[in-house]
């Protein structure tokens, strides 16, 4: 049987964790589960590589897990702790001698090349980021040997793409996930939700908020990212979790059986 394997590339908010200037129980901690990179996977088959979403931490978690081939990067919306190491394919744009595919929708599209507008100019100077642009929105897609369903969460008034491999549902950056897109997460036998902190959030699920997110589509296990310092300690957090939910973190590596 073939599988799928994915790797947390980061697990932590747009502020990752340690916070800058912060010295709380939290920050502070010796653990390693406690430091966190901004929010992204790997996600690997037998002969494809993608990453979600190019985080300002991007080249450091690309060096970290030793991705030295990737076939393309899935957005899930324009935010900037979501799209802002882009720049870096260029080293993979020159071992590869090819563009770095990437897939979104037309608002990240929008916000991509506005902010890195001299990889999409008429005239461009030497090593700037090759990129070719490809357009999703709630269709499939494969790239490679893998398949990609959308699933259109919310982010308060923004639209969100979360994305199901498989039986796996990754969805980061959500508060709120409508009737037809639980529709698509259902039957699932692994999810990754977000779960920002235990206080209320505009635009975030909070963790019991999440919990009862993952009971409710009844998939059998569950682990919560996108998470800040708020959330508190990950062992403690962690242990207090109902059965078959865990709090995920950096470097966490999940396999499944992938029928292609």
């Amino acid at each position: 049987m073939k599988s799928l394997t994915i790797t947390f590339l980061g697990t932590g908010t747009s502020s990752g964790v340690p916070m800058i200037g912060c010295e709380c129980a939290v920050c502070t901690s010796a653990d390693s589960r406690d430091k966190r990179l901004r929010s992204s996977i790997l996600v690997r088959s037998a002969t494809t590589t993608l990453v979600v979403d190019s985080t300002p931490d991007f080249r450091y978690q690309m060096l970290r897990a030793g991705v030295k081939k990737l076939d393309g990067i899935i957005f899930t919306h324009p935010h900037k702790d979501h799209i802002a190491g882009l720049d870096d394919v260029r080293a993979y744009n020159f071992f590869s001698r090819r563009p770095m595919n990437i897939y979104a929708n037309e608002m990240t599209q929008m916000n991509i090349i506005r902010e890195f507008p001299y990889a999409f100019a008429e005239t461009k100077y030497p090593g700037v980021p090759e990129i070719v642009i490809n357009s999703i929105e709630q269709d499939p897609f494969w790239v490679g040997d893998i398949e990609v369903v959308p699933i259109m969460v919310w982010h308060m008034h923004m639209p969100v793409l979360g994305f199901r491999f498989g039986d796996f549902t990754y969805i980061t950056d959500a508060n709120k996930i409508e009737q037809d897109a639980q529709e698509k997460i259902k039957g699932s036998t692994h999810m990754v939700l977000n779960a920002l902190r235990h206080e209320k959030h505009v635009s975030h699920f909070t963790l019991s908020e999440a919990i009862a997110m993952v009971q409710d589509l009844e998939v059998p296990n569950a682990w919560f990212t996108h998470i800040s310092h708020q959330l508190g300690l990950h062992a403690a957090t962690d242990a207090a979790l109902p059965s078959g939910m865990h709090l995920a973190y950096d470097g966490l590596t999940i396999t499944l059986p992938h029928a292609r």
